[in-house]
């Protein structure tokens, strides 16, 4: 049944006609998060966020993996709501098909985001991570799906993990709701106090 729900989701909900995705986010970081997608480059991947996004399967999904000067990871919708045993967080993904590599000439940047995936390149499947700093060792490995465009500061707000491996122990952040968008959404305009002190600093 929940294959038939996000195969109707998938079909109502294509690259065509969602561009961008609202990360409503609680815990440590209080606030939304607005992507643009990138529906020309990734179009399979952008597919499947917002299938599972539409179908609120990402409703509840915690930030498992975060680790500082790095990334934020999430969208394990298999091991990943809170209440669940979080040491399983991170082994998940959704019934659907692992996606192949859609890797383009971009550069994973800050407020880059990427899919996550295990040692095969075709294991992309619902998991998901933001980029807090530049990091090119990514660059034509994991597939790039999208943008932060408004919200960094909650990104950079969320909770850390510890060790190498960026686990995040006690209570993790979480995505409360998400919300699939119908345009291209773009950064704010800047703010003309902002721009007058900096043209008065350099």
């Amino acid at each position: 049944m929940r294959s038939l729900l996000l195969g109707l989701c998938l079909l109502a909900a294509g690259p065509a006609f969602a561009t961008g995705l609202e990360i409503d986010v609680d815990g440590e970081a209080k606030g939304t998060i607005v992507i643009d997608l990138f529906e020309e480059i990734a179009p399979l991947h952008v597919e499947r966020i917002t299938a599972l996004a539409a179908s609120g399967a990402y409703d509840g999904v915690v930030f498992h993996r975060v680790i500082d000067r790095f990334m934020a990871q999430t969208g394990d919708v298999e091991y990943g709501r809170l209440g669940q045993d979080m040491r399983y967080a991170g082994r998940g993904g959704s019934d659907m098909p692992d996606l192949p590599p859609e890797f383009s000439d971009m550069s994973f940047e800050r407020g880059i985001v990427g899919m996550a995936r295990g040692n095969d390149p075709a294991s992309a499947n619902s998991q998901f991570f933001i980029m807090f700093a530049p990091e090119p060792r990514l660059d034509n490995a994991y597939t790039i799906v999208g943008r932060v465009v408004e919200g960094m500061e909650i990104v950079d707000a969320i909770k850390r993990g510890l060790g190498p491996n960026g686990a995040v122990i006690g209570e993790p952040d979480r995505m409360v709701a998400l919300r699939v968008r119908d345009d291209d959404p773009v950064p704010p305009p800047p703010d003309p106090a902002e721009g007058e002190e900096g043209a008065a600093s350099e």
